[in-house]
């Protein structure tokens, strides 16, 4: 049966509306919100199920699941004497990769503090020894330390 086939009156609509908000309701708390005892909110519950209105109940989730894989915290020095060129295309390359969570400029013996996540420290391997020969970037050295835990 579809849902064309079957009448909906002002109850299942009643029914339906409660249901969008809260597919959770027991039978009784739903029955008593339209008016019916529990046996016929039930029946009618069934009915809209078997019709195929009903399709199923879900649960919202409000989290994400974390990524597998491994979070690097990279120290990143450009070669003396880079200017604003080669920063420029360094910051153009982090801002385009998904895997950069965050990158600050920083003042002291390195240019940048990125988070970086990787499948494994083969492609983090990958990633840095392209970054390295990458002209344009003028990448003097990357120091990699891994996270492990959070703390705070």
């Amino acid at each position: 049966m579809t849902d064309s086939a079957i009448k909906l009156d002002r109850i299942d609509q009643k029914i339906l509306d409660i249901l969008q908000r809260d597919g959770r309701i027991s039978y009784q708390r739903l029955a008593e919100q339209i008016n019916l005892t529990p046996r016929p909110c039930q029946e009618r519950v069934r009915k809209l199920e078997r019709a195929g209105i009903i399709r199923g109940y879900s649960a919202q989730i409000s989290i994400t699941p974390e990524p597998k894989g491994l979070i690097l915290q990279l120290q990143v020095a450009l070669k003396t004497q880079s200017g604003r060129a080669a920063q420029c295309a360094f910051e153009a390359e982090v801002a385009r990769r998904a895997d950069v969570l965050d990158c600050w400029l920083v003042s002291g013996p390195f240019d940048y503090i990125l988070r970086l996540r990787c499948n494994d420290m083969t492609a983090y391997h990958q990633l840095s020894n392209a970054w390295l020969a990458d002209e344009s970037l003028r990448i003097e050295r990357i120091v990699s330390v891994p996270e492990m835990q959070k703390v705070k």
